[in-house]
């Protein structure tokens, strides 16, 4: 009976997060105490259950919501314009270079792991550019894309962060091995990105020597459909103007500080939420000096660390109950059974591989809180470390994958900015994203954070 209930805790939680009818803190803590209540277990077993999955999950709520605040702040701050400024005077008016610059800035700006903020920056910033030369906006919102998609796996993440209260691992711990591959993804992404805008000026060559003179009309008209901007729009793209909370005279004091920050991280001598504490007590003394400044600045980021706060803790919550009542371990014993054995030492490679296009299926909460859990206890039966799969859905599952997601709220968003019809950009990025996303499994197969065989 355990192993029934099991999977229809599974599947109740899949289909409501997938249609998106009650939110991910609903699901995360009705759907659980109700199965153990099913499954006969009494308040006391249940508040057992929630208690140990909570305690599991706290550093890293305290890790995300910290994070969030300090590169909120550092934001504020003025830390990216200057890398804003400098990528559109770089960007010309080559497709080329112009393609380049929007991969680097969206990584630049992906910085915090916030896809909103990703796209916000990147697309109205970039928009003007591609409007005025004639280029696909199909073209803008897959590279903004990709660029926030490699940078995605940073610890401090939505995927990192779900997947380390998954398995019970610190964010950082997963992120570290995984660094060479992501390196390699940027070098991926922007050899793409060189790469389409080789294929845009051509394009935009052919259109020109075909229309003579009044090509740039003609181009605009015949390319509406797959998503580019009339031309004529100013090419010099909008004027950032700063804000009254930037701080341009401490650009330098603000990136020393950020730069110790990532470093000390990456170093692993303090704990990852410790290290964002201090760094966000830096970033308010340096910039915002004075109770009240740096209560609005925290007040003004303070709804998404809620958001992500309260969501990873009803993790905390099903997790505790599905793995202390013995419903993970019923699910894996049924699973174990139906892998064939042939298959399932290589289930990491598999799961890596795989990562893209099952964003298209499942979104982050629904895949690293409910199919993650249930991998790992399969992949137990064939020697296969929690961690090593964690590892290989980051190399893909919502991370590169995101852009492409409809099951994110940033995909709407990078969508519509860039005004492009969903199917026409996922079918554009789709092959683009999971050629990086291999690109990077093969790296982290090569430096042995994700194993090509287990047991």
């Amino acid at each position: 009976m355990l192993t029934a209930l099991a999977f229809a805790t599974i599947a109740v939680l899949l289909v409501l997060l997938l249609s998106n009818r009650v939110s991910a803190v609903v699901a995360l803590i009705s759907v659980p105490l109700a199965a153990a209540a099913l499954a006969g277990f009494g308040p006391g077993e249940i508040t057992g259950f929630v208690s140990a999955g909570v305690g599991g999950v706290v550093g890293t709520v305290a890790m995300f919501v910290f994070a969030i605040l300090f590169f909120g702040v550092m934001r504020d701050a003025g830390l990216f314009d200057p890398v804003v400024e400098r990528v559109l005077r770089f960007a010309g008016r080559d497709p080329v270079t112009i393609s380049v610059a929007t991969v680097v800035l969206a990584m630049a700006c992906h910085l915090d792991g916030a896809g909103a903020t990703t796209f916000l920056i990147t697309v109205p910033a970039m928009l003007p550019l591609y409007e005025a030369l004639g280029m696909r906006r199909l073209l803008l919102a897959a590279l903004a894309g990709l660029g926030a998609g490699v940078m995605n796996l940073v610890p401090w993440g939505g995927p990192a962060a779900r997947a380390a209260t998954t398995v019970g691992t610190g964010a950082n711990d997963l992120w570290t091995p995984l660094v060479p591959a992501q390196a390699v993804g940027i070098v991926a992404a922007i050899a793409v990105a060189y790469l389409l805008g080789r294929r845009e000026r051509r394009r935009l060559a052919a259109a020109t020597e075909a229309t003579g003179a009044t090509a740039a009309t003609e181009a605009t008209a015949a390319t509406e459909a797959t998503g580019a901007g009339p031309v004529g729009a100013d090419a010099g793209g909008p004027r950032h103007t700063a804000s009254e909370h930037a701080r341009p005279r401490l650009f330098w004091v603000n990136a020393a500080v950020t730069a110790a920050v990532v470093g000390v991280l990456i170093w692993g001598v303090l704990s990852p939420e410790l290290v964002f504490m201090i760094g966000l007590v830096a970033a308010l003394v340096v910039n915002y000096p004075g109770m009240r400044a740096q209560t609005e600045r925290i007040n003004a980021h303070a709804q998404g660390a809620v958001l992500m706060a309260s969501t990873l803790l009803a993790a905390g919550v099903f997790l505790g109950v599905m793995e202390e009542s013995g419903m993970i371990e019923a699910m894996a014993s049924s699973l174990t059974g139906a892998v064939p054995q042939a298959a399932g030492p290589a289930l990491p490679l598999v799961v890596g591989a795989l990562g893209v296009p099952m964003s298209l299926l499942f979104g982050p909460d629904a895949y690293y809180f409910a199919v993650l859990p249930v991998l790992d206890a399969v992949g137990a039966g064939f020697g296969a470390d929690p961690d090593a799969l964690a590892r290989a859905s980051l190399v893909g599952q919502e991370t590169v994958g995101f852009p492409i997601s409809p099951l994110t709220g940033s995909f709407f968003l990078l969508t519509g900015l860039a005004r492009v019809p969903i199917g026409a950009h996922i079918r554009f990025l789709l092959p683009w994203a999971w050629l990086v996303s291999l690109i990077m499994l093969a790296a982290a197969v090569l430096t042995g954070a994700v194993p090509a065989w287990t047991g």
